[in-house]
């Protein structure tokens, strides 16, 4: 099976940068998208539902044009639900989980922190709700998740780690709950095959970063350890433009 995650910075304006393009060439049996905002009703329904894929979205309902996630599928899901069961990290569209025969598929835009320490401490307060939740669901078969973690884990995973410990996406307090997710036996897939430097997923528009390779990484698939022999390969797409964010690839043996 091939999954994509992508954070596209806004569904209606990646649509205008060639998107479909690539959804019908990258040759995915799942894409999962962050940050889509937008709600169904606000494109066109070939757009809602591209040809030959099954479309589950999950916007966000407390603020419009906010956050927001869509799964496109062509592998169809034993069951789709969206949300965390913690009713206090519900509304703002940030999970979808799809069920599959072999794993559990979370595709997931964790919070920001970087609006002060409320959002901080929500961010947090997901991370811990996720983990437990699928901690529980482990217990039944194992866990796929991707998507946008908004935390760099270590001082490789950014340009400038110096400058920004400071800096919400990389605070050491965010980090150490990486540290914590990796220690109850979640294997990053990029790591498993690239263990070098100056690999990002994504760039400030600002001061030309991207051309300069200034990013970070924060845009991930882990899967839980009894899966970590059936990774095939993980990947990013650093050529791909639309997004302040590159898509991230992921081929796992679902047989």
């Amino acid at each position: 099976m091939k999954i994509y995650t992508w954070n596209i910075n806004g569904y209606r304006a990646v649509l205008k940068k060639g998107f479909m393009d690539w959804l019908d060439g990258c040759g995915a049996d799942v894409v999962c998208l962050q940050e889509m905002k937008a709600e169904p009703d606000q494109v066109e329904p070939d757009q809602r539902e591209p040809e030959g894929w099954a479309a589950h979205w999950n916007p966000c309902k407390v603020k419009k044009g906010y956050s927001g996630t869509a799964s496109f599928c062509k592998s169809a899901p034993l069951a789709v639900t969206t949300g965390l069961p913690d009713e206090k990290f519900q509304g703002e569209g940030r999970c979808i989980r799809m069920e599959y025969e072999d794993f559990h598929l979370f595709n997931i835009y964790f919070p920001n922190g970087g609006m002060g320490p409320e959002r901080l401490e929500y961010k947090l307060g997901y991370y811990d709700a996720f983990l437990e939740h699928a901690q529980d669901l482990r217990k039944i078969k194992p866990i796929v998740v991707c998507g946008d973690f908004n935390t760099a884990h270590h001082p490789i995973d950014l340009k400038n780690p110096k400058a920004n410990e400071e800096t919400s996406g990389f605070m050491p307090i965010e980090r150490a709950w990486l540290d914590r997710f990796e220690a109850a036996g979640y294997v990053d897939c990029f790591r498993m095959f690239e263990p070098g430097p100056d690999h990002y997923t994504w760039w400030t528009y600002r001061f030309g970063a991207r051309g300069r390779n200034a990013g970070w990484r924060i845009d991930y698939f882990f899967v839980s350890e009894e899966l970590r022999d059936k990774v095939k390969r993980c990947w990013h797409e650093p050529d791909v433009m639309g997004s302040d964010h590159c898509p991230v690839g992921l081929e796992i043996d679902a047989g």
